[in-house]
C-alpha cells in the first residue's frame, strides 16, 4: 500500500513543476494545463465513495491489482499524448479512475490491518512515505523536464507499477463482509452527481464567477447566464442540494433495514466530521500552494524545473521527518495541540514566503519558510489519518475511508482551480494596471474588468517562456515597458495568493478547535449492533 501511495504522489507532484514545459510543448495555456490537475480530482472526487465501499464485497487483493493495471493503462496513454485531449484522457480520467480505487483501498487496508499505536505507525509511515513521493516528485519530474521530456516521468510509473503488482499477493484475498451486499445504485447516483456539481462548480468559479457572470458561458451555442448569474453558483447550489438529499436517502434506506452506501453513524459522527474536514482544508491550502509555487519560481526567477524541485526539497524532507518521527508524541502532547502547532507553523512559514517575495529571492533564503511549512505539513499529517479513521468503528472503515479521500480530493480541487484562479486573476489585473498607469489612462472599474477579461482571452503570459513569445512581437520599448510590468505584476501575484492562503491556515486553525483531544482507543470504539454492516 506505501508503494502505490509513493506512485500516486509522485504522479501528481513531478506534474507540477512541469506545467510551464507542458504549456509550451501543446502551445496552449496554464489554464488548460491547470484544468487537466482539475479534472483529475473531479474523476476522483465523483467515484471515489462508491470506489470506498469496493472492499466490502470484493478482495481487497483483486481490487488492488485491477486498479494498478488501470492506472498503468492511463499512464502510457499520458506518456504518448499528442494534444491535451489525449493527456485529459489517460490523466485525468484513466489515471482518475484508478485513484478513486486506490485512495480510499489504502486507507482501509491500513485501518483493518493495525490497531491502537500501531495503527498510528503505519499512517504515520504512510505520511512518511507520501512526503517522500512530494520529494522526490519535483526533483524526478524537474530533472526529466529539463533534460529529457516530462514524458519519461509518466513512463517510469509503469516499473513501479510492476514491482508493486508482484507485492499485491501479501494484501488479504477476503473482502471485508462475509455476505456479499449489492450496490446502493440510488445513494452512488446522488453521490456522483454530488461531487460532480461541487467541483465542477469550483472549477468554473474562476473563470465566470461566483455569483455574478464574469463573461458569458456558453454550452454548446446555447448561452447560460440566468439573470446575468454565473454558472457556478447553479452548480455549487445544485451540489449541495444533492448532497442533502444523499443524507436523507441513505437515512431511508438504513430505516429500511438495507445497506446504505454510507451508514448514518459514520455521517453523524462528530469527531470523524470535525478531521475530514480539518483535512479538507489542509488539501485546500497544499493544492493552492503547490500550484502557484512552482509557477512563481520558474515564470518570474526563472528557475529551470529541476531547480524548481531542489527548491520544494526543504518542504519535503520537512515533512517526511515530522510525519515520520512524530507519529508517539499524541502520548505526550494531546493529537489536537501538535494538529494546531503544525497548522501554526504552516502558516508562519508563508508570511514569511510573503515577506521576502521580491527579485531577490533565492532557493538559499527559501530553505527556512518552505522547511516550516513543511514541518507544518508533516505534523498535522502524522496524526490526523489516524485520528479521523480512529474514530469509527472498524467495520466501517470503508465508507469512512471514502467519505475521507472525497472531501479530500474535493479540497484539491477548490484549491487548484480557485486558488489558481486568483493567481492568475491577479497577475493579469496588475498586467492591465501597470499598462494604464503608464500609459496615464484611467477607466472605470467595469472596463478594467472588461480589460483583464480580454487580456486573459488574447494571449497567455503567465509563464516566462509565454512572456517571451508575446514580447518579441513588440518594439524595443514597448518591451522594456512590458518586461518590468510582467515582474511586478507576477510578485503582486504571488504575494496576494499568500496572503489568500494564510487567511485559509486561518481558518484551519479554528476549524482545528472541533477535533478530539485524543486519538480514541480501540475500547472505545463500539460497533452498532444493529448497524447495516453486521447483517451484511
Amino acid at each position: 500500500m506505501s508503494l502505490t501511495t509513493f506512485i500516486v504522489v509522485v504522479n501528481a507532484s513531478l506534474m507540477n513543476v512541469a506545467i510551464p514545459t507542458m504549456v509550451d510543448e501543446f502551445e496552449t495555456t496554464v489554464i488548460v494545463i491547470q484544468g487537466a490537475v482539475a479534472l483529475y480530482s473531479l474523476v476522483i472526487a465523483a467515484l471515489i465513495l462508491p470506489a470506498g465501499t469496493l472492499p466490502t464485497r470484493h478482495s481487497s487483493r483483486r481490487l488492488l491489482a485491477v486498479a494498478l493495471i488501470v492506472y498503468a493503462g492511463g499512464t502510457l496513454v499520458a506518456a504518448i499524448s499528442w494534444n491535451t485531449t489525449i493527456l485529459y484522457l489517460g490523466w485525468s480520467f484513466i489515471q482518475g479512475s484508478a485513484a478513486a480505487v486506490i485512495f480510499p483501498l489504502t486507507f482501509t487496508v491500513l485501518t483493518v490491518s493495525y490497531e491502537d499505536d500501531d495503527r498510528a505507525k503505519a499512517f504515520g509511515l504512510l505520511a512518511g512515505v507520501h512526503g517522500v513521493g512530494s520529494t522526490l516528485g519535483p526533483i524526478i519530474g524537474g530533472a526529466l523536464t529539463t533534460y529529457a521530456s516530462w514524458r519519461w516521468g509518466f513512463s517510469l510509473q509503469l516499473v513501479g507499477v510492476g514491482v508493486i503488482l508482484f507485492f499485491v499477493q501479501y494484501v488479504s484475498p477476503n473482502p471485508l463482509s462475509e455476505t456479499r451486499s449489492s450496490l446502493d445504485k440510488g445513494g452512488t447516483v446522488l453521490s456522483v452527481v454530488g461531487a460532480t456539481s461541487l467541483v465542477t462548480g469550483f472549477l468554473l468559479s474562476g473563470k465566470y464567477g461566483w455569483v455574478v457572470q464574469r463573461r458569458p458561458f456558453f454550452v454548446g451555442e446555447i448561452q447560460f447566464n440566468p439573470f446575468g448569474t454565473s454558472p457556478a453558483i447553479w452548480l455549487l447550489g445544485g451540489g449541495l442540494l444533492t448532497f442533502a438529499a444523499f443524507v436523507q436517502y441513505e437515512r431511508r434506506l438504513e430505516r429500511a433495514g438495507r445497506s446504505p452506501l454510507v451508514p448514518l453513524n459514520v455521517l453523524t459522527n462528530r469527531s470523524f466530521l470535525s478531521g475530514v474536514i480539518t483535512y479538507n482544508i489542509r488539501s485546500i491550502v497544499s493544492a493552492g500552494f503547490m500550484f502557484i509555487f512552482p509557477v512563481y519560481l520558474q515564470a518570474v526567477l526563472g528557475y529551470t524545473a529541476f531547480e524548481t524541485g531542489l527548491a520544494l526539497l526543504p518542504y519535503s524532507i520537512a515533512s517526511i521527518l515530522f510525519a515520520t518521527f512524530t507519529t508517539s508524541w499524541h502520548k505526550f502532547i494531546s493529537a489536537r495541540t501538535l494538529v494546531q502547532i503544525g497548522i501554526v507553523c504552516m502558516g508562519i512559514g508563508l508570511m514569511l514566503l510573503y515577506e521576502q517575495t521580491g527579485p531577490g529571492q533565492t532557493i538559499g533564503r527559501m530553505l527556512v519558510p518552505v522547511a516550516l511549512y513543511g514541518a507544518g505539513v508533516g505534523l498535522i499529517m502524522a496524526q490526523i489519518g489516524n485520528m479521523t479513521m480512529s474514530a469509527v468503528p472498524t467495520a466501517n472503515s470503508p465508507e469512512a475511508s471514502g467519505v475521507l479521500n472525497v472531501s479530500s480530493s474535493i479540497g484539491f480541487s477548490l484549491g487548484t482551480a480557485v486558488v489558481g484562479s486568483y493567481f492568475l486573476g491577479r497577475f493579469y489585473g496588475s498586467v492591465v494596471d501597470g499598462v494604464l498607469r503608464a500609459e496615464h489612462v484611467t477607466v472605470s472599474v467595469e472596463q478594467r474588468n472588461d480589460l483583464v477579461i480580454a487580456l486573459e482571452d488574447a494571449a497567455e503570459t503567465a509563464t516566462e517562456a509565454t512572456q517571451q513569445q508575446f514580447l518579441r512581437q513588440l518594439t524595443p520599448p514597448q518591451r522594456q515597458l512590458l518586461e518590468d510590468i510582467f515582474e511586478t505584476a507576477m510578485f503582486d501575484a504571488q504575494q496576494a495568493t499568500l496572503l489568500l492562503l494564510i487567511l485559509v491556515v486561518l481558518l484551519l486553525l479554528v476549524v482545528s478547535t472541533f477535533l478530539p483531544r485524543q486519538i480514541p482507543e480501540a475500547d472505545e470504539r463500539t460497533d452498532d449492533p444493529e448497524s447495516p454492516r453486521d447483517s451484511r
